[in-house]
């Protein structure tokens, strides 16, 4: 029987939570599941020079808006 991964989860970065507030785009970011969350804070914390972190937070910013993206791929939110 295979055991579930478990991925450390990542803070907020008070930098990540204003660009997600200046861009109103907070709560669309609550919205997404927690992995997708975690992965989004994680992969732009991973990034060495700051040009590198604002391109990415731009990134997540844009498939944010866009709704139907999540790192480049598509995405359809699950209906309960």
């Amino acid at each position: 029987m295979k055991v579930p991964v478990r991925r450390p989860r990542y803070p907020m970065p008070a930098y990540i939570k204003q660009a997600l507030e200046d861009s109103k785009l907070y709560e669309t970011y609550k919205v997404r599941p927690p992995y997708q969350q975690n992965d989004y804070i994680a992969w732009i914390n991973r990034a060495v020079q700051e040009q590198t972190k604002q391109k990415r937070i731009k990134q997540m910013l844009m498939e944010l808006k866009k709704g139907d993206v999540y790192m480049k791929m598509d995405w359809k939110i699950k209906k309960k």
